[in-house]
């Protein structure tokens, strides 16, 4: 299967780990704004032929993750501490799985946000997630995302 990402889109730096064994994570950083992207191949899917809906939730927590980093300005990570999902319709194997994040509201210690997933431009998984923001003495405050290149 052909990789063909579509412009704009390069390799995702943070790849380790548990990320690096469901992707391969494409990223496109846009303004204050950063969109993951997927090509949905048959490892990512599920006996139906389709994109099996954990590697959506996994999906959808990265992006949640990385674009509430972007749009609320941080450079570390920011835990996922609740995520509400909704499956809408199916993703093809092939397809280009894209998300977007919008954020609703910031507090001194927590990030709301949702996240669209789309697959070939046609919405498949809707979410809402709360991301905690590190105090400083946290165990998570001491990691550090990629710097945009």
């Amino acid at each position: 299967m052909t990789m063909n990402v579509p412009e704009g889109f390069r390799e995702f730096p943070g790849s380790m780990g548990f990320v690096e064994i469901t992707g391969p994570l494409m990223i496109k950083k846009m303004d204050s704004d950063a969109y993951l992207g997927l090509r949905i191949e048959p490892r990512h899917c599920n006996p139906a032929n389709i994109c099996h809906g954990g590697m959506l939730m996994t999906f959808a927590d990265m992006q949640l993750g990385v674009g509430a980093q972007a749009l609320a300005g941080f450079r570390m990570f920011l835990p996922t501490v609740q995520m509400s999902c909704d499956f809408v319709a199916p993703a093809p194997i092939g397809a280009w799985l894209e998300g977007r994040t919008q954020l609703v509201k910031q507090t001194r210690s927590l990030i709301f946000a949702n996240c669209i997933l789309t697959a070939d431009d046609k919405t498949v998984f809707s979410c809402s997630g709360i991301m905690k923001i590190p105090s400083g003495k946290g165990s998570f405050s001491n990691v550090v995302l990629p710097s945009k290149s």
